[in-house]
């Protein structure tokens, strides 16, 4: 769990430096390419766009569901440029680490004055994959 709590600070650091640069008002692919490229300058690996298959028994539906970004395959991020985050994206953030079975991920929500504003940190507590 140290290197997830490592990546988790060293993304939030990101993020601020990001939307201090940008500020609000801009697209949610702007920032998550800005994002992407600030972590990985600090040598984390970063996948953008995930696509996420959605198991339902023995059933798999390739219905393009896409995470925004996984970083060093233990932390997913969600960009969103919204007035406030609401219990949907939170919603959503948990339904992705579950069927990822990621532990930990946030919603970063890029539309605020302060980027502090605008996190949301979330850990999976049910365990693996549906």
């Amino acid at each position: 769990m140290e290197k997830i709590e490592e990546v988790g600070r060293i993304i939030l650091g990101a993020a601020i430096n990001v939307h201090s640069h940008l500020g609000p008002g801009l697209l949610e692919s702007a920032y998550e390419q800005c994002l992407c490229y600030e972590l990985k300058l600090q040598g984390l690996t970063v996948q953008c766009e995930v696509a996420l298959p959605l198991r339902y028994r023995d059933l798999c539906l390739d219905v393009s569901y896409r995470v925004d970004m996984i970083v060093d395959n233990c932390v997913l991020i969600e960009n969103k440029c919204v007035d406030k985050i609401s219990p949907v994206h939170e919603a959503q953030l948990l339904t992705y680490l579950r069927l990822t079975g990621l532990k930990l991920g946030y919603v970063l929500n890029w539309n605020v004055s302060l980027m502090k504003d605008g996190m949301k940190r979330m850990v999976n507590n049910l365990g693996g994959k549906a």
